[in-house]
């Protein structure tokens, strides 16, 4: 046994044992001989051999009992100092949840939707850190030429395109030159606000600067994406719209419309009728508010506007009216409308609608071709029924901000005004 070697148990136990027993004897003829008045010669030898049995004894108890130690320590689950050392050594790594018994090196948290050769390298070579945003709208057959004219507005060394196919129709959109380049998902019958719930996730657009999430039915004349994103990085908007042509556009808010004298507007005026807007207003629509056809994050402020948006409500009403807590300061100043790059609105219906080209939709229950009176009483009742649902969307968001609010003893609200109040 090696002089670092700790001794079993039950060895120690004996050999203690056996030592106690020696020393008792030595011990108790010790005694005998110091009472003993009569000098001998053989005192001092007992003496030295008490004194050795003295040290063997020390030596086996601290080796018995610094095993016994180790093994409690080790069930009470006290880190070794060693251990403590080295952890204290280590700086605090925040990793992602689940990456903790990966190396931190190899932990990549983020991607993108460029898409990557089957060999070799890419084709254009960027820079780590990509410069660009993304484009992504809700599309169908129908506008296939106005989605057309939108999509040759952003170029391509700029932009990536997302397609999000609502009405399952893929193929029939390869022959624009731009198709092949730009990424589709389909979906029948789902919104706009689906498809960025489960396909645009904060880590999978990191990568990209700014995200358009647009309808399809925008007129694109005089606007230009680059120009924009000018403005929009001078201005410091993190949420953002082009600001609406009121000549031909269907304008729902007055914020949204065009100011002539002025490159962005960050608020509006309304002093008669019902929902008022004055000078010191501060809550949407009447500043820190955009329309949801059109909206332009900044990474920044995507993420914060993913994890608001609701999984199971589709149509996303209610959620412009708190895109002012994503802004990444006061939405008063970081939420505008741009007035030189501006768009129409043609406000074109298209979910819940009827498609007239499908002979099923023109049949009847008797087997008769349905008139366009009827087609249009069933386009007129889809259409109804999605604003129904739209409707009961919004109070079941209002319902939950509320009821986040009164449970979250640790948020502050940044805006507390009065409800009914701008």
């Amino acid at each position: 046994m090696g002089s670092g070697s700790a001794l079993p148990r039950g060895v120690g136990v004996l050999c203690l044992r056996r030592v106690f027993s020696m020393w008792n004897l030595k011990m108790t003829n010790f005694v005998s001989v110091m009472a003993d008045p009569t000098p001998k010669r053989p005192c001092i030898c007992n003496v030295l051999l008490a004194t050795a049995l003295l040290c063997v004894t020390f030596f086996v108890a601290s080796a018995l009992f610094a095993t016994e130690y180790k093994e409690r320590v080790s069930k009470w689950g006290v880190p070794n100092p060693t251990s403590v050392i080295q952890s204290n050594g280590c700086k605090n790594q925040c990793k992602p949840p689940g990456s903790e018994p990966l190396p931190k090196g190899i932990i990549s948290g983020s991607s993108n939707l460029e898409m990557r050769p089957l060999w070799g390298s890419p084709t254009n070579k960027r820079n780590k850190k990509s410069l660009k945003s993304l484009l992504a709208i809700a599309v169908g057959i129908k506008q296939k030429e106005n989605v057309n004219q939108i999509v040759k507005k952003f170029p391509s060394s700029d932009f990536t395109i997302m397609l999000f196919h609502y009405d399952g129709i893929v193929d029939e959109w390869r022959d624009l030159h731009w198709s092949d380049s730009a990424l589709h998902v389909s979906a029948v019958n789902q919104t706009k606000w689906w498809f960025a719930k489960r396909f645009l996730h904060p880590d999978v657009v990191a990568e990209y600067n700014y995200i358009f999430l647009w309808d399809e039915d925008l007129g694109v004349k005089n606007f230009n994406p680059r120009r924009y994103l000018s403005i929009v990085k001078e201005e410091g908007l993190e949420i953002s719209q082009p600001a609406l042509d009121p000549t031909k556009s269907q304008v729902h808010h007055r914020i949204t419309v065009r100011g002539r004298n002025s490159k962005v507007h960050r608020r509006t005026y309304k002093y008669t009728g019902g929902g008022r807007c004055y000078e010191n207003s501060t809550a949407p629509p009447c500043t820190g508010w955009v329309e949801m056809m059109a909206p332009v994050f900044s990474k920044a402020a995507w993420r914060c506007a993913w994890y608001m948006i609701q999984n199971d409500l589709i149509h996303a009403w209610g959620l412009d009216m708190k895109l002012g807590y994503c802004a990444q300061g006061e939405r008063t100043k970081n939420v505008g409308v741009v007035d030189v790059e501006y768009i129409v609105h043609q406000a074109i219906p298209t979910l819940g609608g009827v498609d007239e080209e499908k002979p099923n939709a023109e049949v009847s229950e008797s087997g008769k071709t349905a008139s366009k009176k009827e087609l249009g009483t069933q386009m007129y009742d889809s259409r109804s029924a999605v604003r129904r649902q739209s409707y009961n969307e919004l109070q079941v968001f209002k319902t939950r901000w509320q009821q986040a609010v009164a449970e979250d003893e640790c948020w502050t609200d940044p805006y507390p005004s009065p409800a009914g109040t701008h």
